[in-house]
């Protein structure tokens, strides 16, 4: 009896953990966005826009995963329910980049230069907007929408962070075709 009494212990507590583990809100508690505080309790480590995310990016040398979406947009609901929640996805990002999720209804001028570089380096400007930045602010890399898993010639949010992490890593060419944006630090 003490040992099956000891095996539920361990069990449940097993249970209150990941429950716990799943529970955990990221930097994005305390937002009053709609958008922002549907993803509070993703497994993703979001932040917010501003110095606090650059600041950890350089901190830990990885590039920026910028999020521009909106409640209104069915593709933005789509990736966050598809990829930003998928927990193997969540998992590489939170290792691989410091991520930043923007409402785009109450950044105008931010998704004005965003869109803009996207443009420029002939990316993807439309909704959602997936950016890749360094921490000291260029754009080089982005994509629209980006399933967990290729579909019909669309490369998996995998693949282009991939490509993201290969770019981020020649500063030479990122020094070439990147686009500074105006950040706070």
């Amino acid at each position: 009896m003490g040992k099956n009494m000891f095996l539920l212990t361990l069990v449940l507590a097993g249970i209150v953990s990941a429950s716990q583990a799943q529970g955990n809100s990221n930097h994005l508690s305390g937002q009053t966005s709609l958008y922002l505080k549907r993803a509070v309790s993703q497994p993703v480590d979001w932040y917010p826009w501003g110095g606090g995310a650059f600041q950890r990016a350089k901190q830990l040398n990885r590039p920026i995963l910028l999020d521009v979406g909106a409640v209104w947009c069915p593709w933005c609901s789509l990736m966050d329910r598809d990829t930003y929640t998928n927990t193997a996805t969540a998992d590489y990002i939170n290792q691989h980049f410091v991520s930043v999720k923007v409402d785009f209804d109450v950044a105008p001028e931010l998704v004005a230069q965003l869109q803009r570089a996207q443009a420029v380096l002939n990316l993807p400007a439309g909704l959602p907007l997936t950016s890749f930045i360094t921490p000291d602010g260029k754009l080089y890399f982005g994509a629209g929408y980006l399933p967990v898993d290729r579909k019909a010639g669309k490369p998996s949010f995998r693949e282009a962070a991939e490509e993201a992490l290969r770019r981020f890593a020649d500063k030479d060419t990122i020094e070439e075709e990147s686009f500074p944006l105006e950040t706070t630090k």
